[in-house]
């Protein structure tokens, strides 16, 4: 039987080094936001490489929910899902027959990141309100800090897998440089720092200084980020 994994992030928040470090463990398949398109087609939403997106996915929300939870022939199938791509009047119901993990990380540190990227981000490009939302929906689920991934890597996945439910595997403290042929078309965009990597970054330092707008984003942000935070793992 094939163990389903829903990792619902944000964007800018180790989400793609946890889809390489899966990919890594030698029985696993992985799919990269497979709700992307669905999403900037429903939405028309204005995002950098709109165009190739929408060519490149499936734009049916039903047809990727019913490919999410078709038979694979890989033991654990790693599904990479940003928050926002999941729109509250989309059918849900795929939702109950995969494992729910929740991977957050301090609004300050997100919106830093997010606005070298793109510019002008608002709380809902952030996905923090969405990630509570779908936790509250599917009635919890597994929670975890990057952060404190990124402090203990081989301590922290070994309780992940704990919690899910799959062996743990020092496979999945490193991954080749270059990406993964997982990759959404939207890598040549978002993904040059992980690419260049083959395992996590080292502990991350002091929380950024924001000023102005960015500031305001990061402490709308919080109140969602610590209701997840009371459980998470550690």
């Amino acid at each position: 039987m094939t163990i389903r994994i829903a990792m619902w992030s944000g964007p800018r928040n180790l989400s793609t080094a946890m889809m390489y470090s899966f990919a890594a463990r030698g029985d696993s398949r992985v799919v990269d936001e497979p709700f992307y398109a669905a999403y900037l087609a429903a939405t028309g939403t204005d995002h950098p490489m709109r165009d190739k997106v929408l060519s490149a996915q499936d734009q049916d929300p039903d047809r990727v929910a019913k490919s999410l939870v078709s038979p694979v022939s890989e033991p654990v199938f790693y599904q990479k899902h940003m928050t926002h791509h999941m729109l509250r009047d989309w059918n849900s119901d795929w939702m109950r027959r995969v494992k729910h993990v929740f991977l957050i990380r301090h609004p300050a540190r997100v919106v830093s990141s997010y606005a070298r990227k793109r510019q002008a981000p608002v709380l809902s490009d952030l996905g923090f309100s969405q990630q509570v939302d779908i936790f509250d929906h599917v009635g919890g689920g597994v929670v975890v800090d990057s952060s404190d991934i990124r402090a203990n890597p081989a301590e922290m996945l070994q309780k992940l897998c704990d919690a899910i439910g799959i062996p743990w595997t020092t496979n999945m403290l490193s991954w080749p440089a270059g990406g993964h042929p997982a990759d959404g078309v939207w890598a040549a965009h978002w993904y040059n720092a992980v690419h260049a990597s083959t395992r996590f970054d080292a502990a991350e330092g002091p929380l950024p200084e924001l000023k102005g707008a960015y500031a305001d984003l990061a402490n709308a942000a919080m109140p969602n980020y610590e209701a997840l935070a009371a459980h998470k793992i550690t």
